[in-house]
């Protein structure tokens, strides 16, 4: 044995181990799920490899995880013979998370252990979780092909470092040895680990053997000891499996598995595809969003399987970016077992599946929300954000997002109170040929926008649109059903038609040399900052506001380029005004060239903050503001 070399854990890692004994997964016996599933990765592993280079199994392709316990040193052991580990990879795997955002994720643990425990699981850290219920854990490794004195020991308390030599060890993969705290002997039970390997374990495509602790002599009645291996769960790959045999527990127990996810999946489909594509799906939808799944460069995508064989994770070219959060794997009979990540990017195979995966995702949630709108809500709330990145990204399948999609509205009270496209269609108003729409900032500042009042007065449904990613959205969105989306911060003819014909008796302004006067004054003072001044019909209780051409860039769409980091071409907007507004006729009767141009400012900044959300000096509008209360008080 070589000299053992003691290291520190990295921060992060110390910092996990901590919330995990002390804060983390109150299911203990989660740590044997983990340490199976890892070796059954193992195990994939070499599989996969040994097809370029079968001298891997070293002349035993037969593979397995073996499980024991000893009551004497109180000590659990899981021990495969898979792929193994390197020195340099014992480091990286045990020694630090080299996962990307670790930092922060662990910023976003909270006193709230459900949550903790949801996102833990989410993480995928199984390995640690030995330490739940181990006062010391060993580990002995060897990696496939290497030399007998290329062994690894690792060793560790836990508490903030741990020990690594190399080993003599003559057989490859992986052995795991559990040294437990006094608290935790129910572990050391036959009828324990077996229940706990049938509950999660029953799905692993490989052997997961318990070992015959004793079993007695017949001649004498005596105990002795047995060298025996008992074969707990079915060994089979469960998505082989004929579904009518297959439990919903079992669904959900492999969904846990894949996704390391401790909350039971949504809904799923299973399915089996034959003809000129030759491939088993099984698909998940989460009921919670995992903690990075914003992140649209974050790890995803679904297993895929060759023959059975686990070809890779994160097989993202198997769906598109808006479905990232779905989970689940394809095991394809077409593709070759050499396939690589550059050659899926284009093969022909792999774009029809993806196609035929997309297809069945969205039906599997269309069927779903006309099940159950009410937990459809639910699932909005979790995935919403990212299926509305779908109309840019799949022009195919625009027709069946937007029936998925759900908007806020002015017919309803809460944010949270959403409705379908089709609703919305439903109760459009006799002669209306649009539907519109407003984006802004937040869903107050949306609600509350000048540019509803006189449709809020006729009744006149709007969508409400507040996310950053909404305008974006749609812009790739033309029409549902034949009938066109239509913005009402921008200026557009149909919304003045019908609001006109709902209002006929409302214009009452005097349309006459004067007030064209007024306008073009209006009109000079502001010069090239606005594109035009206008009457408007469309307000109610504000004095001014400003729209855009239809044409024209909207200020939601430039506040995007700003934040994406690109320059924004400048908006001229439109400054509508209110000629039946008390402020505005005020301002009618203003012949003070001065004082005119100082209230016609603040009418425009008015309309600008509303539009714009800010000002680039807000002080200044202040001391605008201060100083006509002042004159006017004088």
């Amino acid at each position: 044995m070589s000299i053992k070399e003691t290291r520190v854990f990295e921060s992060e890692v110390k910092e996990l181990l901590h919330l995990m004994i002390h804060s983390l997964y109150s299911n203990k016996e989660i740590f044997l799920r983990e340490l199976i599933s890892n070796a059954s990765d193992a195990s994939d592993k070499l599989r996969f490899k040994a097809l370029s280079n079968p001298k891997l199994y070293e002349g035993n392709s037969n593979l397995f995880v073996n499980i024991s316990f000893d009551k004497k040193d109180s000590s659990i052991t899981v021990e495969d013979n898979g792929i193994g580990m390197t020195y340099k990879e014992v480091i990286n795997n045990l020694g630090t998370i080299a996962k990307s955002g670790t930092k922060s994720f662990l910023k976003s643990i909270n006193k709230d252990v459900k949550k903790d425990q949801s996102l833990i699981g989410q993480f995928g850290v199984g390995f640690y979780s030995s330490f739940i219920i181990s006062k010391k854990v060993v580990v002995y490794t060897r990696y496939a092909g290497y030399p007998i004195n290329k062994g690894v020991l690792w060793e560790s308390t836990g508490e903030g470092s741990y020990n690594i030599s190399y080993i003599d060890k003559d057989k490859r993969g992986t052995k795991i040895i559990l040294y437990l705290r006094d608290n935790e002997n129910e572990f050391l039970d036959d009828w324990r680990l077996k229940n706990i390997i049938n509950k999660y374990s029953n799905h692993i495509s490989l052997p997961v053997r318990l070992k015959k602790s004793f079993e007695k002599n017949k001649e004498n009645n005596n105990l002795k000891k047995t060298d025996e291996w008992e074969t707990i769960n079915q060994a089979k790959a469960l998505w082989i499996r004929n579904k009518s045999e297959i439990s919903e527990i079992e669904y959900q127990e492999f969904y846990k598995y894949l996704s390391q996810d401790v909350n039971d999946a949504l809904i799923w489909s299973h399915n089996n595809v034959e003809g000129s594509q030759e491939y088993t799906s099984l698909l998940y939808i989460p009921k919670k969003s995992s903690w990075n799944a914003w992140d649209r460069n974050n790890k995803h995508g679904l297993k895929l399987y060759v023959q059975r064989v686990f070809i890779m994770d994160n097989a993202k070219q198997l769906l598109p970016n808006y479905l990232r959060f779905v989970k689940g794997l394809v095991d394809s009979k077409d593709l070759p077992l050499n396939i690589s990540r550059e050659i899926l990017q284009d093969n022909t195979i792999i774009k029809k599946i993806k196609l035929s995966l997309t297809n069945r995702i969205l039906s599997m949630i269309n069927n779903f929300s006309e099940k159950n709108e009410k937990e459809y809500n639910n699932f909005w709330n979790e995935f919403g954000l990212i299926l509305k990145e779908g109309p840019a990204e799949d022009s195919i399948n625009n027709k069946k997002i937007l029936e998925l999609l759900r908007f806020s509205t002015t017919y309803n009270k809460k944010e949270e109170e959403k409705i379908s496209l089709k609703t919305y269609t439903n109760r459009m108003i006799e002669k209306q040929k649009k539907i519109y729409y407003i984006s802004s900032d937040s869903y107050s500042s949306a609600k509350n926008s000048p540019h509803l009042e006189l449709l809020k007065k006729n009744n006149i449904e709007v969508l409400l649109l507040f996310d950053r990613v909404d305008e974006w959205m749609m812009s790739y969105i033309t029409e549902y059903n034949n009938i066109p989306f239509a913005s009402i911060s921008k200026i557009d003819s149909s919304l003045e038609e019908l609001l006109n014909i709902k209002n006929i008796d409302n214009k009452k302004e005097d349309n006459t040399k004067n007030t064209e006067l007024f306008v073009k004054k209006i009109k000079n003072y502001l010069n090239d900052r606005i594109k035009e001044v206008k009457i408007s019909y469309r307000l109610v209780e504000t004095p001014a506001v400003l729209t855009t051409d239809s044409n024209d860039m909207s200020t939601q769409m430039a506040k995007l380029f700003e934040v994406s980091g690109q320059k924004a071409p400048e908006i001229k907007y439109v400054f509508e005004i209110n000629i039946n507004h008390k402020l505005i006729k005020n301002l009618y009767n203003i012949n003070n060239v001065d004082l005119f141009n100082e209230w016609v400012e603040l009418l425009f900044e008015q309309a600008l903050l509303s539009e714009k959300g800010s000002l680039e000096d807000p002080n200044k509008f202040i001391k605008r503001i201060n100083k006509l209360i002042l004159l006017k008080n004088n």
